[in-house]
């Protein structure tokens, strides 16, 4: 098991692990290695599209000085899982809205105490805010037509000066019609409008066709 450029982040061969916070438990049905007597979770990137972001190459300090994440559609946990892997000095405030995909992440939390599930919705963020306060990192991985602005409306409401940020935007979610390259340019222009910088666009397939990474930074 070798180290990676990015802390917490270990690789074998193709595939990226992560350090079991809950050794002996899977979150999703992930293979568990042990090595040395440290026991790892592999990171699957047609699960997770961190992970795949991360095998596609990500900027080696794409988590340097993370300490108070907002994650933004949490769904079951399968990425917010490897979140809190990487360290437990790391808090995630995780938004989710489904009442059906709420219920697993409480049980995740009460195995892993630097997640912090709330039920609610991500396109209101004035009602987590007092909760969540100032986070140096947004990740947001919603299946909404208005992805964009919702990144944006939480980047102005929790993001502090300087933070990062990562869209996973589902191209097809937003329209059928259009071009998945028209959908990704506008989706740009409307993090700029609103005071987003755009530091990388990243193509996720084969991991997860018709999404499309995209970098920020305030």
């Amino acid at each position: 098991m070798e180290s990676t450029a990015w802390n917490g982040i270990f690789r074998e061969g193709r595939d990226l692990y992560t350090v079991n916070a809950t050794p002996g438990v899977r979150v999703y049905g992930e293979t568990l290695r042990s090595v040395e007597g440290v026991e790892y979770r592999q990171w699957d990137p047609f699960r997770s599209k961190l992970a795949a972001l991360l095998l596609k190459g990500a900027s080696e300090d794409l988590f340097d000085d993370v300490r108070r994440v907002l994650y933004l559609g949490g769904a079951h946990g399968t990425t917010v899982s490897h979140w809190s892997d990487l360290s437990a000095a790391v808090t995630v405030f995780v938004i989710e809205k489904s009442a059906t995909s709420f219920a697993p992440l409480l049980a995740l939390a009460r195995r892993r105490t630097n997640l912090l599930p709330i039920l609610a919705d991500a396109q209101l963020p004035e009602r987590y805010l007092a909760d969540v306060g100032s986070v140096d990192f947004l990740y947001q991985d919603v299946a909404q037509r208005n992805q964009a602005a919702i990144f944006v409306e939480n980047a102005r409401a929790c993001l502090r000066p300087s933070g990062r940020g990562i869209l996973m935007l589902k191209v097809r979610s937003v329209t059928q019609r259009s071009p998945s390259a028209a959908i990704v340019r506008e989706a740009r222009a409307e993090l700029v409008r609103g005071g987003c910088v755009v530091s990388s666009e990243v193509p996720l397939a084969p991991f997860s066709r018709e999404h499309v990474a995209l970098v920020v930074h305030r």
